[in-house]
């Protein structure tokens, strides 16, 4: 794995808005308090999130854009891209590898952090097809797209975007998993981040008791103290 001081600039590419925040806002958090330089690529826009009816679906997106940028605030961040796709409609084809390469040669991180492209049965919820469809294009755009000068020409000849060797990619909800970063100093930092999702979430209470056993189940998992906070991943070491 890269060292602490390898990791110089990370990129999180998500499927939709919160995603980052419920599943790494504490990693996050703790990366940019060393200050690493952190950016978001959000793939959709999460037209099909929400709990309120009357919220026209029209107004969705501008909503949690919004909310997806106050919330990386929070975690230390101030760079995110939207690529606008359609919540529940992603699939995994060259558009999508192309454009997250076009992010990956712009932001050139030493580190991605994305979604298993894999089923978890444990944990079904992390496995929306749109989380693996964006972990698979992330992981195609990584290797071989981002880093071959002949893949996506424009995105050199156009763009003067020079290509770009991602050395190491953290998959989320892998069921596999094999690292840790522990969040016990962050826990509050990572509710204040998915807590700005107000369109999402309707009862804030319940929503801190549930994450709060999830990220204390993950710390068990891994051998961390009884008050301690975690989260998951699986390292994908890059030639």
């Amino acid at each position: 794995m890269l060292a602490d001081d390898e990791l110089k600039r990370v990129l999180v590419v998500t499927a939709h808005p919160d995603d980052v925040d419920f599943g790494a806002a504490g990693t996050v958090a703790t990366l940019t308090a060393r200050g690493v330089h952190v950016a978001y690529c959000i793939v959709t826009d999460g037209q099909g999130g929400g709990f309120d009816r009357e919220i026209r679906r029209v107004d969705i997106p501008s909503i949690r854009r919004a909310e997806q940028t106050a919330a990386a605030r929070v975690a230390g961040v101030e760079d995110v891209t939207f690529l606008g796709r359609v919540d529940g409609e992603v699939v995994n084809d060259l558009d999508l590898a192309r454009d997250i390469s076009r992010v990956i040669r712009k932001q050139q991180p030493d580190l991605a952090i994305t979604f298993s492209p894999e089923r978890n049965y444990r944990r079904i919820g992390v496995s929306h097809p749109d989380h693996r469809a964006v972990g698979a294009a992330t992981l195609d755009a990584v290797y071989p797209f981002a880093r071959n000068p002949f893949a996506f020409p424009d995105l050199l000849e156009r763009e003067e975007l020079e290509p770009h060797i991602v050395r190491e990619v953290w998959l989320q909800g892998a069921e596999d998993f094999d690292h840790h970063v522990e969040i016990t100093d962050v826990i509050d930092v990572k509710f204040a981040a998915i807590e700005a999702h107000a369109s999402q979430i309707s009862d804030p209470a319940a929503m801190r008791e549930r994450v709060r056993e999830w990220t204390a189940s993950s710390a068990r998992a891994v051998g961390l103290g009884e008050d301690a906070h975690a989260e998951l991943f699986k390292v994908v070491e890059i030639a």
